[in-house]
């Protein structure tokens, strides 16, 4: 809900909507009391919330087992194809992107028993591994997590696959979620 939606709520008490199953107007109230959200709460801007450092979904990253078998299920289930394909020793990974819109479906694949994607796919197997979220700029982004105390695993912006820089959140302290900062 927008702050102007929210501040209309708040001040109305209630606000029209939508009835989900028959498509008509149905007075939805504010929630109040003790459990109401405060404007410290709502979505949107306000004097006391931060820009938004986030600006597009860059990607989501699975890890698989066999590169190859999963580009090729991909293909077949959803017709999906593989824009980009590169190793990035750093990461001990080989990895396909597959375009979606205007994102991507990153598949990984170790290429090292050290590897990151190698101890989660021995411990986890194989699934979703992080989500990358699209920033302006990565280091501007890292040192506002790094300023809201959440843990991060990288110190510093460092190169990504595809000549972008990134940074990621430790999922201990990102709601149990592995996060990839990407600056194209």
């Amino acid at each position: 809900m927008s702050a102007a939606r929210w501040d209309a709520v708040a001040s109305s008490g209630s606000v029209q909507s939508m009835n989900q199953t028959q498509g008509q107007p149905a007075d939805v109230v504010a929630p109040s009391g003790p459990l109401a959200p405060s404007p410290k709460d709502r979505v949107g801007p306000g004097p006391e919330r931060l820009p938004a450092l986030l600006t597009e979904i860059d990607h989501v990253a699975i890890a698989v087992e066999d590169l190859d078998a999963a580009i090729d299920w991909y293909r077949q289930v959803f017709g999906a194809e593989v824009v980009a394909r590169e190793r990035v020793d750093r990461d001990g990974v080989e990895e396909a992107l597959l375009g979606v819109a205007d994102s991507f479906i990153q598949l990984l694949t170790p290429i090292r028993e050290d590897s990151p994607v190698a101890k989660f796919l021995q411990t986890r197997g194989q699934g979703i591994h992080h989500v990358g979220y699209r920033v302006a700029d990565c280091a501007t982004a890292l040192e506002a997590v790094k300023r809201a105390g959440v843990p991060t695993i990288d110190a510093q912006p460092r190169p990504g696959s595809r000549g972008t820089t990134v940074a990621f959140v430790h999922p201990k302290g990102a709601l149990g979620t592995l996060i990839e900062l990407v600056e194209a």
